[in-house]
């Protein structure tokens, strides 16, 4: 196999990481065994791969090996393994060429979520909060956290914004080419002739920006408390547990009204805004980063569209891979395992085809 030699270099790797993890003074240094923890599961994945590769690949040699055998039987049942197991071999060897790609770095962070009613009123607010539901599902189902910082509710229910804390393992890796501009085709609520309409909303999904990523100096920032409003109990409009953070070099502004805590209002705030300063650093450091978050979330109009959720037909289409499921339902269910997995594979075979063109040159 073509990358044998580095694999084996990755095996011998993850046994000294395993070595060390459990060793008492590696154990005792907390900032120690996180680092060394974090080494270990970023090659868990392959090493494990490459174990099974090993085993198959054994278990095929065995079974050439008895295509000699002058036993019919044998000769026969030799066959039907290297029938099944080459395959099986080739299927790995692919495997094992994704988890070898360089690794995003971006890929175990948390998410910041923002959700935005484009073109079509009334019926793109609520479909920011049925995409935003969809969303809140999947999360569920992955185990992962959602915590909502901030949102503004339309006159009919649905959400002209809403900004989302996701928590979880590895969910930028899964949630990062959900960014972009989202069409629906459906007949609303509100339209008396049964015309189908078409609306846009935009999402935008940022890596949460660690505090070593980002220092937030005290003097950069102003801090203003106010009563929250809409639903909340009792305390809304009662005390100052609202929060907003001003940024002053950037003028960037961040607001959190979604805990009766000041103290954890502010804290999700600033974790927004630190991802925001984040993403702004990146686009200094890497021009193209910027062209693609611009890209992404474009103006609005609906005909930036990266995926279309057509009601009246059950299909939803993701245009950058022309993938196209008749399911909606379950999609808006939260099901949209098949699109993230669909696109995940699309643009790690455009990683492995740019990896081999340069092999080749």
């Amino acid at each position: 196999m073509q990358y044998r030699q580095k694999l084996e270099g990755l095996e011998k790797r993850f046994e000294e990481l395993t070595a060390q993890m459990a060793d008492p003074a590696v154990i005792a240094d907390n900032e120690a065994y996180r680092k060394i923890a974090k080494a270990h599961n970023d090659i868990a994945d392959a090493a494990a791969k490459f174990a099974e590769w090993k085993k198959v690949d054994a278990d095929l040699a065995g079974a050439r090996g008895m295509l000699a055998e002058t036993d019919p039987e044998l000769r026969e049942m030799a066959s039907e393994d290297v029938a099944r197991l080459e395959p099986e071999l080739v299927k790995l060897e692919d495997e094992l060429k994704i988890l070898l790609l360089p690794k995003d770095p971006h890929d175990d962070k948390n998410v910041v979520i923002e959700i935005r009613a484009g073109t079509g009123g009334d019926e793109a607010t609520l479909f920011a909060a049925e995409i935003f539901r969809m969303y809140c599902r999947w999360a569920e189902t992955e185990g992962y956290r959602v915590e909502v910082t901030s949102s503004s509710e339309s006159t009919v229910g649905g959400l002209k914004e809403v900004i989302a804390l996701v928590n979880g393992n590895k969910v930028y890796s899964k949630l990062k080419y959900e960014g972009g501009v989202h069409r629906v085709q459906r007949v609303p609520a509100t339209e008396t002739q049964g015309r189908i309409h078409t609306s846009a909303i935009t999402v935008a999904v940022l890596p949460e920006a660690d505090d070593v990523d980002v220092k937030i100096e005290s003097k950069d920032i102003r801090v203003d408390t106010f009563c929250s409003s809409g639903p909340g109990g009792q305390s809304v409009n009662t005390t100052y547990s609202a929060v907003r953070i001003t940024h002053l070099p950037t003028g960037l502004v961040v607001s959190c009204q979604d805990e009766k805590s000041q103290i954890k209002n502010r804290a999700k705030a600033e974790r927004v805004l630190r991802s925001r300063l984040y993403e702004i650093e990146l686009e200094k450091q890497q021009a193209e980063i910027g062209a693609e978050r611009r890209s992404m979330v474009g103006s609005g109009d609906r005909s930036e569209k990266i995926r279309t959720y057509n009601f009246p037909q059950n299909r939803v289409t993701d245009h950058r891979i022309g993938l196209t499921l008749h399911q909606l339902d379950l999609i808006m269910d939260g099901r949209i395992g098949p699109l993230i997995d669909g696109l995940t594979t699309h643009y790690n075979a455009e990683k492995l085809r740019y990896q081999d063109n340069g092999t080749n040159r």
